[in-house]
């Protein structure tokens, strides 16, 4: 159960925004203070599974061959093999706009060496390198948790934003998703609670509201 302040500003949020004829997104910016982020170290980077899903269609491409690739094909946007791969690694536009489409990638750890060499400079700058899938790993159940997957990373800014869901979910189902990504911010950040400065929630179009 999330804070009773951050329901109570996920519901201004939701009821201040105007109308429109889309399904708008609701995102969460973050500011971070007392923070050299010019050292990689201090960098958010973090991959958090929203217990109330995203609320929005998360695109994920696997790399994978064989079973793998069979099992995947029912669950993923879309499966590539070593030559598709071998493919992209040609055609620099073509790899830019797969990267530019696709929320995450997945790939067999056998694949990674190759990823890294013809995709490594479209993937790497975008934070795009694929998850390792290992072959113990389940590739279904790795692709049916990815998309409730969403990606904090700040770089080298002190403000940084990331979903925390969909317009038309309930205030409590996105007040749950934001009380899972500032816990763990305050669990992973230097000075924990401390080096969050304020925190503002919004749909795409509506204003934003500060979550206390």
């Amino acid at each position: 159960m999330a804070d009773q302040d951050i329901e109570e500003a996920v519901t201004r949020a939701l009821d201040e925004a105007p109308p429109r004829n889309f399904g708008e997104t609701v995102d969460l910016a973050v500011n971070l203070r007392d923070l050299d982020l010019n050292d990689p170290s201090n960098r958010v980077d973090e991959s958090i599974v929203l217990p109330e899903g995203t609320g929005q269609e998360t695109r994920i491409v696997v790399f994978a061959e064989g079973e793998t690739a069979l099992r995947a094909e029912e669950v993923a946007d879309d499966v590539l093999d070593g030559d598709d791969l071998e493919e992209l690694g040609d055609d620099d536009d073509e790899a830019k706009d797969l990267a530019g489409e696709t929320n995450f990638f997945i790939a067999e750890a056998g694949m990674m060496q190759d990823i890294g060499r013809y995709l490594g400079t479209v993937l790497g700058p975008r934070g795009k390198m694929p998850t390792p899938l290992q072959p113990d790993d389940d590739v279904v159940e790795t692709i049916e948790r990815m998309k409730n997957t969403v990606q904090l990373r700040s770089r080298d800014r002190r403000t940084f934003h990331t979903r925390v869901g969909a317009a038309d979910m309930s205030a409590g189902e996105i007040a749950d998703n934001i009380d899972v990504i500032v816990r763990r911010l305050e669990a992973n950040l230097e000075k924990g609670p401390l080096n969050i400065d304020t925190m503002y929630v919004k749909t795409t179009m509506g204003p934003s509201v500060e979550v206390a």
